[in-house]
């Protein structure tokens, strides 16, 4: 029985969470009965239950066998039309069984008195801003009271001991976030944790103009000149007439190092370039949520002890404004780092206090300087321009150039492509690697996304292959809309007591897509010209087509789904899975369904969807997990010929 989908009140929130709840173990089943009765009602039902489970699994046994015979028939006959024909019966005739089998555990769930598995708790209150994997300060904790000899970790560090195992709510004035793109000049104050003090220092892109109940980010208040300016000296600092000829020199995707609260990122979306924020765990004043929150591709990552998860080769520029990495450190080892991400002739842009000549006047400014400049020496890094704060360096496109060199990094030995949180490495990476392209020789944006059967052969992929992806994603999307474009997809949706929204007003903008393959789902939504971005998702153990990605324009990160996702709660407006349970069910003993849909809720707004694609069996069991943590879901067909059926969710809006 398909429970209805979930429609709230923006701004309001929808049905409260239950009252009284129990504490929740994943481990142990347990029984949410309905009404009274004491142990003897109790004992009943569990008779009740026990008997409908038994006589289920006959009945789906004697389904089985009897199909199991009937199709063997079939198969008897001889020539291609006739096993054909028996393929597609016994194909509708699978699709009954489970139909029947469904029906009956419905029908059992009813005679046992409602039995079902206890939906998980609500977080305390100190949860509502939990990120699994970080040093997480609570409201009690106060970073300035730890004193100076205690050292707080950047680092990821994860463990799946003492998992969280409940529901992270909003806080209680928690607001639906404002659609994009009014949502890119400003958000609800509720929605972030802010404590006033984080405003004075930082990114030069780090200010904000806070009101009562929201905040608001005017472009032009932060910088002297405004971020056009900004950008428009970068471009001509590089040798163009402009920003709006970025892609024109082959650059389409940024990774921009403590990135303020995403106003850089925000102005070069118009200019067709993609822009991701990295910045530490921050207690307050994030800049990974309140990014996130404008709707601007972002996640936590940090230049610490380990290396990003990204492939190496992946950007075209990589931008720091004033963003208190110690580049003149440990050998100039965040540097190898930095070379390592980008793409041959690609460009190191950063602004810094410490390039004026005013600073330069102190000795040990001097040093650290000469360290920078010497270490983008060793890396063969040309300095292109200086002017005021800002420095722009172009990584080489030449080889050779590191066998030429008076010091410097050595070049890696083993270099692994893809490295998982791997300790910093000392070593140059990707000088002998296929996709070592400059990136004026790249296709520009957005032919790029397409790639053509040259491009594809060095990430081992048939052209033929490609194709059949692209074609059977623009078609899913389709299907996506047709469904679900009532309730989900409008791009001018209304809530009951709302107006008529103007457009363009989506109601997506930030997207994860959990296995995410060659990024068809990504390709397909922009191609039906969805004002979306979508964070694709490699699983570590999914094959990690992570570089076809960003060759094509897009952005992802490598991700193990037993661990938590590095973002903080309340960041996506939809995730997406498409044959993800496949996946982990073939990587057993790994974590269960649970831990992974918990994690989900986590990082999920309220009235946030789920889509899930699978095959029917798996389909069935995980919306009986999703019922645990409070979701509405509904099962859909997608084709009367496949065995794969797809599962649509909606978080609640769920208050304590």
């Amino acid at each position: 029985m398909s429970r209805p989908l979930y429609r709230g009140v923006s701004g309001i929130g929808g049905k409260l969470a239950a009252a009284d709840e129990a504490y929740y173990d994943p481990k142990e089943p347990s029984e949410n009965g309905i009404g009274g009765g004491g142990r003897g009602g109790a004992r009943k039902r569990h008779l009740a239950a026990a008997a409908v489970k038994i006589g289920v699994l006959l009945l789906a046994a004697a389904a089985l066998v009897g199909s199991v015979a009937w199709a063997g028939t079939l198969y008897a006959g001889r020539g291609a039309a006739a096993r054909a024909a028996a393929a597609a019966a016994h194909r509708g005739y699978r699709r009954l069984q489970e139909q029947l089998v469904t029906d009956l555990l419905d029908i059992g769930e009813l005679a046992g008195g409602g039995v079902r598995a206890k939906e998980a708790e609500v977080c305390p209150p100190e949860y509502e801003n939990y990120v699994p994997c970080y040093y997480n300060v609570t409201d009690a904790v106060d970073v300035s009271d730890l004193g100076a000899g205690v050292l707080i970790s950047y680092d990821r560090q994860c463990t799946r001991d003492g998992r969280v195992t409940c529901l992270v709510a909003p806080p209680r004035s928690y607001r639906i976030p404002v659609r994009w793109p009014s949502g890119k000049g400003f958000i609800w104050k509720d929605n972030v944790r802010i404590s006033g003090q984080e405003f004075s220092s930082g990114s030069l892109f780090k200010r904000m103009m806070v009101e009562e109940d929201q905040i608001s980010f005017p472009s032009d208040a932060h910088m002297a000149d405004g971020v056009e300016d900004y950008a428009h000296q970068i471009a001509e600092m590089i040798g163009l007439r402009n920003e709006f000829n970025f892609n024109e020199a082959g650059v389409r995707t940024v990774l921009d190092i403590e990135c303020g609260f995403g106003t850089f990122g925000a102005h070069l979306f118009e200019r067709d370039l993609l822009t991701m924020c990295i910045a530490n765990y921050e207690a307050s004043g994030s800049q990974v949520q309140i990014t996130l929150e404008r709707g601007i591709p972002a996640m936590i990552g940090s230049f610490a002890t380990k290396q990003l998860p990204y492939p190496y080769l992946s950007f075209d520029m990589v931008h720091c404004a004033k963003c208190n990495i110690e580049w003149y450190k440990n050998d100039g080892i965040f540097l190898v780092e930095v070379n390592r991400l980008l793409r041959p002739d690609g460009y190191f842009v950063w602004t810094s206090n410490l390039n004026t000549h005013r600073a330069l006047r102190d000795k040990e400014n001097q040093k650290k300087w000469t360290a920078i400049r010497d270490f983008a020496e060793g890396l063969c890094w040309e300095m292109l321009s200086q002017q005021d704060e800002t420095i722009v360096w172009k990584k080489t496109n030449k080889r050779e150039c590191y066998n030429s060199r008076k010091s410097g990094p050595e070049l890696c030995g083993h270099d692994p492509e893809s490295p998982y949180y791997q300790p910093l490495s000392p070593c140059i990476s990707g000088t002998r690697s296929q996709r070592w392209i400059p990136i004026e020789h790249r296709s520009t944006w957005p032919s790029q996304s397409r790639q053509n059967s040259t491009e594809l052969d060095i990430h081992g992929v048939h052209s033929e292959v490609f194709a059949d992806d692209t074609s059977s994603w623009d078609s899913m999307v389709r299907n996506y809309w047709s469904l679900l474009s009532p309730l989900i997809f409008s791009d001018h949706p209304k809530r009951p007591g709302d107006e008529d929204p103007q457009p363009p007003f989506n109601m997506l903008r930030n997207v994860l897509d959990m296995n995410a393959h060659f990024g068809g789902f990504n390709a397909a939504l922009l191609k039906a010209g969805k004002s979306v971005w979508v964070m694709n998702v490699v699983p570590t153990n999914a094959p990690n087509y992570l570089p076809l990605i960003f060759d094509r324009g897009f952005i992802g990160v490598q991700h193990d789904w037993c661990d938590a996702f590095p973002t903080y709660p309340r960041t996506y407006d939809m995730v997406h899975a498409d044959g993800f349970l496949s996946l982990e069910k073939n990587h057993k003993h790994r974590c269960s369904t649970l831990d992974i849909f918990l994690e989900v809720d986590r990082i999920l707004r309220p009235e946030g969807w789920v889509i899930i694609r699978d095959t029917a069996p798996l389909i069935e069991a995980a919306r009986s997990v999703v019922t645990q943590l409070r979701w509405d879901a509904r099962i859909l067909d997608l084709d009367i010929a496949s065995d794969e059926k797809l599962l649509v969710c909606q978080k609640p809006f769920i208050r304590k």
